[in-house]
């Protein structure tokens, strides 16, 4: 008896997404890759980096458009999460320290090692919090933030597609893109997402999303594999 493989609406943008799909099809699932948003690298000048003594990443997207900007790799390195550390391996960055974690844990790192100096964060047009905030709230000893945007996230016309029984969500972005679209079938679906400020969307739609217990995507993937009966995934 065939068994139609379950069906699963990958929302990032590429090139995560390719990344993602290859994970899923590893699981058994059947990836639909049909990104509610497309990455678009900006090329802002970038300052003289003497004075930063660390630069902070809180996203992949951001590794990327910055490395592409400047050979520079000689400044230490926080990263949000793993991979994110991993992609400024990488990008050749010697000095990586990741968070493991989400804003606050980098926030936590960078507090806990730097004080009387400045960090400089490559980062989206629209960041996805307040990095300033969250050093206060941990504690960061005269920490100065200095932001400088090198992508920024833009929605596409993508339709849903016609049939899927889960979806990731990886970013508050995307969530939000999400509720534009027509979400009777969305309450059908397993709606995974990296982190409550990607489900807060779809919560206020009456929806129930699940929360990946940390925000990376091996936790994200687990909801899948709780949910809907596949192996885990392979980190």
């Amino acid at each position: 008896m065939n068994v139609t493989p379950t069906r699963v609406w990958i929302t990032r943008a590429e090139p995560g997404a390719a990344r993602t799909a290859a994970r899923l099809r590893d699981m058994g699932f059947e990836p639909i890759v049909a990104p509610l948003l497309t990455i678009e690298n900006l090329t802002p000048p970038v300052p003289d980096l003497a004075p930063f003594a660390a630069l902070a990443f809180t996203s992949i997207n951001g590794v990327a458009a910055f490395a592409a900007l400047t050979p520079r790799r000689d400044r230490p390195v926080f990263a949000v999460g793993d991979a994110t550390a991993q992609a400024a391996h990488d990008a050749g960055f010697a000095d990586v320290h990741s968070a493991s974690g989400d804003l606050r844990d980098l926030a936590r790192l960078i507090a806990g090692a730097i004080a009387n100096a400045a960090v400089l964060v490559p980062q989206a047009e629209t960041p996805a919090g307040d990095f300033t905030a969250a050093l206060t709230t941990a504690g960061a000893r005269n920490v100065s933030v200095h932001s400088l945007t090198v992508y920024r996230a833009i929605e596409t016309s993508v339709a849903a597609p016609a049939l899927f029984d889960a979806v990731l969500i990886h970013s508050p972005r995307a969530g939000k893109a999400l509720t534009k679209l027509h979400h009777a079938p969305l309450a059908q679906a397993v709606l995974a997402c990296i982190s409550p400020a990607a489900a807060a969307p779809l919560a206020a739609l009456g929806l129930t999303p699940v929360v990946a217990k940390s925000p990376d995507e091996t936790s994200l993937l687990t909801i899948l594999n709780t949910a809907l009966g596949k192996r885990d995934p392979a980190v």
